[in-house]
């Protein structure tokens, strides 16, 4: 088999792309634009030719606002078109699958294809979720199927999975991840396991959300504006779903849930499931998490009316170990992870049962007089951003545990394909790996579903300074454990902002946090 000069932007070489939804037709336009003739088909009628017409308008609108010239989008439009059967790939060097996620249809068009083709085509499929092996499980050659996964809009988003099955050649994948990054992409490589990188590390941003929303944490808007405005992330997740559709997303976190064997790590959520069922499906459908439409009021985050008081004490947060804060029985509040203490502009805390309301007020005006809005969660174990942060980390660990990615391509997935702050193996290094492992092991004792469960390759980085010298140097993960698990309490991001502002400035508070410092649930930070 040849094929490893699809990457060559030749106008004689031919791309196919089956599926001309929004997908279909961003492909569609990629593949053009890189200078190849492009054939689209669809099964439903008319909707080839009116991805065709879709694309050329955007080549036009791109020419119209300079970014491309007149002549380049005229001779786009020239080497797109649309066709009426398959069969009319037979000179295709590539044929990319982007139709709908059901392992069934997508079998039954690579065997069709495999009839058409030349023996030189290699055969991609942009699934987000399901197996390549099992896709290309009835071919007679599967070795050359290979997973091609863009991201939505697939002209705009800057990242490519490249997904190997059982059987995908080497050289194969190497062929279509050169081809992405002759498009421009920046590509990262990941084994066929359920949901690659991103639709896997993912989960737990929108499980966790869903979770504190269920038990009464805040409200849709307040826990969208404490992750973005607290950790860090471009959109919060409710209005992310909204925008991908609650439908779409809860059928990712279903299959990769199937998939792992019904892994509780996975569980849909009943919110999800009951928006869904009553067709709230996010913006397309005018109403999911949230309400769309002219003349509806966006809703608006609970942040604290300012208190404006004129003395007031400095207040003793406590960092969030995935503990409640009335669990410790001293009336502590306790303070949600912010990724950037000077830089981000919301502060979340939750008080315990038993924090008299003066020292409440107390540091809320003292948030307050430090230019910071102020959330008010109430007391659930890990709060939002913890809770977030410290499963995602652990995903992330998990998948270079099952050498399912290395490390740099996972962060770069997460960082690329969902916008995150930090990939989550540099959060987890930040925040101290022992850390992030014993937030998760609170968050297990209090539930026991084995949802929070920890990765062994995180108890083992947790361990890491005691391990540098052990065999896990050459397990996976070595090269992670010597770049980045240096500092075994790693609380400089929260010790830094509260020294700074005298949270910490008691001399028996100061004593107190050295001798606890193996005891984080004492650890007032």
């Amino acid at each position: 088999m040849v094929g490893t000069t699809v990457g060559s932007e030749s106008s004689g070489s031919l791309v196919g792309v089956i599926g001309a939804g929004t997908m279909g037709a961003g492909i569609a336009q990629l593949a053009v634009q890189a200078g190849h003739t492009v054939a689209v088909y669809d099964a439903v009628d008319g909707a080839a030719a009116r991805a065709v017409k879709s694309v050329g308008k955007r080549l036009d609108s791109l020419a119209a606002k300079g970014r491309i010239d007149a002549e380049e989008a005229q001779a786009g439009k020239d080497r797109l078109r649309a066709i009426e059967a398959p069969a009319k790939l037979k000179d295709a060097v590539l044929v990319i699958e982007a139709v709908v996620e059901d392992l069934g249809v997508k079998q039954k068009l690579f065997a069709e294809l495999e009839g058409i083709v030349g023996v030189d085509c290699l055969l991609a499929t942009n699934t987000s979720s399901l197996s390549i092996s099992a896709i290309a499980g009835g071919l007679r050659e599967p070795e050359r199927l290979v997973g091609m996964h863009f991201f939505n809009p697939a002209p705009l988003m800057p990242l490519v999975e490249i997904i190997d099955g059982l059987a995908t050649a080497p050289a194969i994948s190497a062929a279509v991840a050169a081809l992405a990054q002759a498009w421009g992409k920046t590509t990262v490589h990941c084994r066929s396991t359920p949901g690659f990188i991103v639709n896997r590390v993912a989960r737990p941003f929108y499980a966790e959300a869903l979770r504190a929303y269920e038990e009464q944490a805040a409200d849709f808007a307040t826990i969208d504006a404490v992750l973005r405005e607290s950790g860090g992330f471009k959109m919060g997740p409710f209005e992310l779903m909204d925008m991908i559709g609650l439908d779409v997303n809860l059928a990712v976190s279903t299959s990769v849930w199937e998939a792992t064997g019904y892994d509780p790590r996975y569980t849909p959520a009943w919110t999800q499931k009951e928006h869904v069922a009553a067709k709230r499906l996010g913006r397309k459908s005018g109403r999911g998490f949230y309400e769309y439409g002219e003349g509806v009021e966006k809703a608006a985050p609970r942040y604290e009316d300012p208190l404006g008081l004129d003395r007031y004490p400095a207040p003793k947060l406590h960092r969030s170990h995935g503990k409640t804060a009335t669990s410790y029985g001293d009336g502590r509040i306790l303070l949600d992870i912010v990724i950037d203490p000077d830089g981000m502009s919301t502060v979340a805390i939750a008080p315990a049962a038993d924090t008299p309301n003066v020292e409440l007020q107390e540091t809320i005006a003292f948030l307050q007089g430090l230019g910071k809005q102020v959330v008010v969660l109430e007391d659930v174990p890990g709060l939002v951003v913890t809770r977030t942060v410290a499963r995602l980390v652990n995903e992330a660990v998990d998948a270079l545990y099952r050498g399912d990615a290395d490390e740099e391509d996972i962060d770069t997935a997460m960082k690329l394909g969902v916008n995150y702050p930090k990939g989550p193996l540099e959060w987890g290094a930040d925040l101290g790996f022992g850390y992030v492992c014993e937030v998760l092991d609170n968050l297990e004792d209090v539930y026991r579903d084995g949802r929070y469960r920890a990765s062994p390759l995180l108890r083992q980085l947790a361990h890491a300074d005691r391990l540098m010298d052990a065999p896990l140097r050459r397990a996976p993960g070595a090269a992670l454990i010597e770049e980045l698990a240096k500092d075994s309490e790693a609380d400089t991001l929260f010790d830094d902002f509260l020294k700074e502002h005298d949270l910490l400035k008691e001399p028996d508070l100061l004593k107190e946090h050295d001798r606890t410092q193996n005891d984080p649930d004492k650890d007032p930070a």
